[in-house]
């Protein structure tokens, strides 16, 4: 075990001092270099391919006082969705990495703390129960009101989570995601309820929003959320060495000087408001919190210094990716970007799991 130094009021973020690079993890910088690359390459597609062909002249109409029609599809439109596209991506990889690292558990993605349900089931109430409030909101309110209210809903239920688990079972990771567990189902009843009192256009504005969808961005909204991202990584890259001593086990991580409960509490409100950002704007998007922690543990280790940020910029990528041949398979159309990422995710993710079991020496 690494020398430590114990301080007398151990922080969330402590853990041993020094930790050398673990095997398969010092190609974490070229691997980071190529992620950059392909995702800088991606986020040029997403912008240049499409319904509306751009040419390099739009390109260079960024600043221009007026715009042709297609520079107006390529910088009002495309460069906003296709940074939102990578933000919402790296929101949902880190808070999968995170989620990850804190139950320490391959197969744990924000929805075990109720995120994506709260958000759901805030919408339905609004979509159903309180439709005719929302629709005598002024006409500059109405757009913010699904987004602010999947938000609220995420954050609300993980806040009771938060409190349920601490009154039932203090101090224990398997209660809080015992506790996630029955607040999920508790909140997919409220939206069975909802789902059978709505109208068919009530119905099918909800279904449409399950389905995940970027068609909304905005250079306002990008902004928000890569910001939040960018605190996000900052805060993670503090809490890497406390979560490599976590993975270890609650009673070694405390033995190195880790405060759990404080690491835990951080961990969790860190996850909720990633997934409650990324949730809010672009509906139900799955696998992406699930897929680019596993790619990039694959790939550089199991270091959580590594694992976070790359984890990060692989989440971008693969939904940046996603997102751009959602817009396309389907021209004039566009097919749901949750839907795109089901379809291509459950079994590019079962077949990395046969690899993981391969290499660990599982079952050919």
């Amino acid at each position: 075990m690494d020398s430590v130094t114990l301080g007398s009021a151990p922080a969330a973020h402590r853990a041993p001092a020094r930790q050398g690079p673990r095997p398969g993890t010092r190609g974490g910088g070229r691997i980071g270099l190529a992620l950059g690359l392909l995702l800088l390459l991606a986020l040029l597609a997403a912008a240049s391919l499409g319904a509306v062909r751009v040419s390099w002249v739009d390109w260079g109409q960024a600043f221009a006082a007026e715009r042709s029609g297609s520079a107006q599809v390529l910088w009002q439109l495309r460069v906003p969705r296709a940074l939102l596209a990578a933000a919402v991506g790296a929101a949902l990889g880190l808070s999968g990495a995170l989620s990850q690292g804190l139950f320490r558990n391959p197969l744990a993605d924000p929805g075990l703390l109720g995120v994506t349900s709260g958000a759901v089931c805030a919408v339905a109430l609004v979509l159903t129960v309180f439709a005719a409030a929302a629709s005598g909101l002024p006409p500059p309110w109405r757009p913010w009101v699904l987004p602010l209210a999947a938000f609220g809903g995420a954050l609300g239920v993980v806040v009771l989570l938060h409190l349920v688990a601490r009154w039932l079972t203090p101090g224990s990771v398997a209660g809080l995601l015992l506790t996630g567990l029955a607040l999920n189902a508790l909140a997919m009843a409220v939206v069975g309820l909802c789902t059978f009192i709505a109208s068919d256009e009530q119905l099918r504005s909800l279904s449409f929003w399950t389905l995940g969808s970027l068609a909304g961005a905005t250079w306002t909204v990008a902004g928000v959320l890569l910001a939040a991202v960018g605190l996000a990584l900052w805060h993670g890259r503090r809490l890497a060495a406390a979560l490599n001593a976590l993975a270890l086990g609650e009673a070694s991580a405390a033995h190195v000087g880790v405060d759990v409960p404080r690491l835990r509490r951080g961990l969790v409100f860190a996850v909720a408001l990633l997934s409650a950002l990324a949730v809010a704007w672009c509906g139900l998007i799955g696998f992406i919190g699930l897929m680019a922690p596993h790619l990039v543990r694959a790939a550089a280790g199991a270091d959580q210094r590594r694992v976070l940020p790359l984890a990060a910029l692989a989440g971008a990528l693969l939904l940046v990716v996603a997102d751009t041949l959602a817009r396309l398979v389907a021209l004039p159309a566009e097919v749901p970007v949750g839907i795109l990422t089901a379809l291509i995710g459950a079994p590019a993710f079962l077949l990395l799991l046969r690899g993981v079991a391969r290499r660990q020496g599982g079952q050919p």
